[in-house]
């Protein structure tokens, strides 16, 4: 598993749009979400596939820790926690 630390996740309907987003990238196909570390797991993936993977999660809102944290990221998170959460029923 590749584990990957991102910021802005604040409850599983974000775990939910993540799960949901990165399981549509070619060659994902395991997704385990932590809340409490804010950490991603994902099968081992090549470094192309990793790379869709990063740019997938900072597109969502997500952007990996380390990584620029602006203000549309914050505001994309709010949007997809909001939609994990009406798709989470």
């Amino acid at each position: 598993m590749t584990t990957i630390n991102i910021l802005n996740l604040k409850c599983n309907g974000c775990a939910n749009t993540i799960k949901k987003g990165l399981l549509s990238i070619d060659g994902v196909n395991e997704v385990v979400v932590t809340l409490e570390n804010s950490e991603i797991q994902i099968n081992q993936v090549s470094d192309t596939i990793l790379t869709m993977v990063k740019e997938k999660l900072s597109k969502m809102g997500y952007p990996e820790v380390g990584d620029a944290n602006t203000v549309m990221h914050k505001a994309k998170s709010f949007v997809s926690c909001a939609t994990g959460k009406m798709s989470s029923d």
